[in-house]
């Protein structure tokens, strides 16, 4: 409460005088000086923090996700995508069981669930045998909650399939990728817009939301398409993701593109603000201001995300394939010890950038890039620094209308965030504002 108090006396333009308190939250313990706030032209600006004690009794147990491909073969040929497709390729039942039982043997002692991805190539395909898979699984008795889900570009989708998946949709759940507009999305998506029964997945999984891919064409509308897929009735927009491939996302012209939209994202949201933000400016720039950053990867590459191929071999991820990767390259990516969690960090970005918590990253795309797992993809970097400044932007606007859209522990250390990221980035990017 005293920092929802300091806050709504610094928009009043009144001084707060200097005390010291502790603040207490569930993971964490906070003594901070708290001087003079302001709130000007959307920069929050707060004092630093004195020191922090965080206890890990109550942090989460991670999910395990396993995932099967199923098949090789899609009907699309989207502008974006990095894997080469086999038509042949796919998954029998007996190899599917053995997988399904080797995932339950082998369920980490932390993990709290299993979610069993099934992807492609197009997993919708293989219908027949996500329905036997399933059906497999759940015959035996398992000592952990679990569910199936599957990411469909939704072209595939019959009246027999949508009856099943509607009569089982508590335990799969089907994620659609939508990329927007018709036009955008039949550009990047082999013109499949209208092959897709957009309401048999809102009225189905109504939270679940879509994922939609960034191509060089979709950038200049990224905003008119996040607009567009919140319209159908979507709430949230699980990822808006960077194409990977043969994209140089450090180009001033992506650079001159995106701030266009994100401010018009931002002013969007604002106005619309029973959305959830899209993915992309939706970080939780609080995590910056950890004091102490955990050693640890990304994601659970080579540990809690194993990969099945169709052949029933097992890769580090579902990034990690044949379809991705030669075997020369599977063989050097495989003899990596992956519970070595500093062989994925890039000290560079560890040890000197200051939103290095909440910069997104893959392994395998690294590796795609780099031919190593440590070495971040840096030609990202300024477009990562610029969709911080504009998360900043966004959250500080909220904040000002609405404080408590947090906890005070959450508040305090996202005013804290805000504060950094636009003294840090604002002056590289002030021309484009």
């Amino acid at each position: 409460m005293w920092l929802l108090m300091a806050y709504r006396l610094a928009v009043l333009s009144v001084t707060v005088p200097a005390m010291e308190v502790v603040l207490e939250a569930a993971n964490m313990n906070v003594v901070a000086v708290v001087l003079p706030i302001t709130f000007n032209g959307g920069s929050v600006i707060v004092t630093e923090i004195k020191k922090v004690r965080v206890n890990s009794e109550n942090i989460r147990n991670p999910r395990y996700s396993p995932s099967l491909c199923v098949t090789h073969n899609c009907n699309l040929n989207c502008v974006y995508c990095y894997q080469k497709h086999d038509t042949s390729a796919r998954m029998d039942f007996n190899t599917a069981k053995s997988i399904i039982d080797w995932i339950f043997e082998h369920v980490p002692d932390n993990a709290d669930s299993v979610g069993i991805d099934f992807i492609g190539g197009e997993p919708l395909l293989e219908f027949e045998l996500l329905k036997d898979v399933y059906e497999y699984a759940c015959s035996k008795k398992r000592n952990i909650p679990y569910n199936f889900f599957a990411t469909t570009n939704g072209t595939v989708l019959t009246g027999e399939m949508k009856s099943w998946f509607t009569a089982h949709r508590e335990q799969f759940i089907l994620g659609l990728s939508l990329d927007g507009t018709r036009d955008t999305h039949n550009y990047n998506r082999s013109n499949s817009f209208d092959k897709i029964d957009i309401n048999f997945f809102l009225q189905n999984w109504p939270n679940q939301g879509v994922k939609m891919t960034l191509s060089e064409y979709s950038l200049p509308r990224l905003a008119d398409n996040v607009k567009f897929v919140h319209s159908l009735g979507f709430k949230t927009i699980r990822g808006v993701n960077l194409a990977e491939g043969d994209f140089d996302w450090s180009n001033e012209k992506y650079i001159d593109i995106l701030v266009l939209q994100l401010k018009e994202l931002v002013a969007y949201y604002l106005a619309n603000d029973t959305l959830v933000p899209n993915q992309m400016l939706n970080r939780p720039i609080c995590y910056c201001e950890a004091k102490e950053r955990e050693r640890r990867k990304w994601c659970g590459i080579g540990t809690g995300c194993p990969f099945f191929d169709v052949d029933g071999k097992m890769y580090p991820c579902a990034f990690i394939t044949p379809m991705t990767f030669s075997q020369g390259e599977i063989s050097d990516i495989i003899s990596t010890d992956f519970s070595d969690h500093d062989k994925f960090i890039d000290e560079e970005c560890f040890k000197g950038c200051y939103i290095y918590p909440v910069c997104p990253t893959c392994a395998g795309a690294n590796y795609l890039k780099n031919k190593n797992f440590k070495q971040r993809d840096k030609s990202r970097c300024r477009i990562q620094k610029l969709i911080t400044l504009f998360v900043a932007d966004l959250q500080a606007k909220r904040i000002a209308t609405n404080p408590q859209i947090y906890d005070d522990n959450t508040l305090y250390h996202t005013i804290e965030a805000i504060k950094k990221i636009r003294t840090l980035y604002y002056p590289e990017f002030q021309k484009y504002f």
